[in-house]
């Protein structure tokens, strides 16, 4: 077979060759080590997976057809893990984590930049957990997945914060599709972030055993799943968020939809009572046009008239507040027993806790 795309470092460092031949003759000598492989063919995989290191069938096809959920496996001599990370541009990515006391073997079909960088550091310096806690390794691994959420949860916050800004001053189709983008995104992440959390709690609790697990790397462990539960909770309140701001855009949308309707309505009150004085002096009675034919009559009530109508309805529109820009009356300085109104920024320095003056 040839070189296969990804890394191969022993536990003092040395990076070699992704070869199946490299591969077969560290398994063979015993050798601590890690491989990460990229992107492998099924026939690829069952050659390595299966052919060098004996995995189970079950396992083998797993890594084969990715697609899985979190999980750990636990077969006779090894583990298998399935850990989820995301990338700079918000894509997950599967990787299937082959653990034994010995060595790890990692599995994934997309480019993970974190695990590159991740070898880059390590092919510096031994491996961590060479000793005693081998598990520390796997531990590297799976932080640095983890560790990927963050940024793109932060990218997440700020495009939520600059909707949120947009749809106040003026919605738009686009953004609510950028919205729906959003929440499909939070829904992909919470589904993996959920039962990767479940996973490593499982871990801790002791339902499940890793091999090599000691106390302390037990407690390594116990703060990645911190870090899941903190980033489930982001998820959650970002999804909290998404769901606010889709309210925001529907309800200011339909304020503007009110508000333009509010204008076409007082334009047409406004002429309502205009047409009804053109429509009455316009009719040819004989009365009429004899005695109403002077230039006195013609401004005062056929100009007059209807400047006092109107007149008489902007005022009548101002002081029910029909002309404010909400539709509401404008408030006083003072409040209905006489205080002045406090600053929203200073209204938490007046709480006073009951009993101490």
């Amino acid at each position: 077979m040839a070189c296969m795309d990804g890394h191969l470092i022993t536990i003092d460092g040395t990076a070699h060759d992704v070869s199946l031949g490299a591969v077969r003759t560290l398994h063979a000598e015993g050798g601590r080590f890690w491989l990460d492989a990229t992107n492998l063919d099924q026939d690829e995989a069952h050659a390595l997976l299966a052919g060098v290191f004996g995995f189970h069938p079950l396992a083998v096809e797993d890594a084969v057809h990715f697609g899985q959920r979190p999980k750990v496996d636990a077969y006779d001599d090894f583990a298998l893990l399935v850990v989820f990370g995301a990338t700079a541009v918000g894509a997950l990515v599967e990787v299937h984590c082959f653990y034994t006391e010995r060595f790890l073997v990692t599995v994934h079909r997309d480019p993970c930049p974190a695990l590159d960088e991740l070898a880059t550091r390590l092919s510096q310096g031994r491996l961590p957990g060479a000793g005693p806690d081998h598990a520390m390794l796997l531990h590297r691994v799976v932080d640095t997945l983890v560790d990927g959420y963050f940024p793109v949860l932060e990218a997440i916050d700020d495009d939520i914060d600059e909707l949120e800004d947009d749809i106040l001053r003026r919605p738009t189709d686009e953004q609510l599709g950028a919205l729906f983008d959003l929440k499909r995104s939070l829904i992909a992440l919470r589904k993996v972030v959920t039962p990767q959390r479940d996973m490593f709690a499982g871990l801790l609790s002791g339902r499940e055993v890793l091999p090599g697990m000691t106390p302390d790397a037990e407690r390594y462990f116990r703060d990645l799943y911190d870090h899941l539960i903190r980033i489930g909770d982001l998820v959650d309140s970002y999804r909290d968020l998404v769901s606010g701001a889709l309210d925001t855009h529907l309800s200011t949308v339909s304020n503007r939809l009110n508000a333009v309707m509010k204008q076409l309505t007082i334009i047409a009150t406004v002429f309502l009572p205009l047409s009804f004085l053109t429509g009455f002096f316009g009719q040819n009675f004989g009365w009429m046009v004899r005695r109403l034919g002077s230039l006195p009559v013609f401004v005062g009530l056929g100009i007059g008239a209807q400047l006092a109508t109107v007149v008489a309805l902007m005022v009548l529109f101002r002081h029910r507040g029909w002309l404010s820009a909400d539709g509401t009356v404008p408030a006083s300085r003072t409040t209905p027993t006489g205080r002045q109104p406090v600053a929203r920024e200073r209204r938490w320095r007046d709480v006073r806790v009951p009993g101490r003056g």
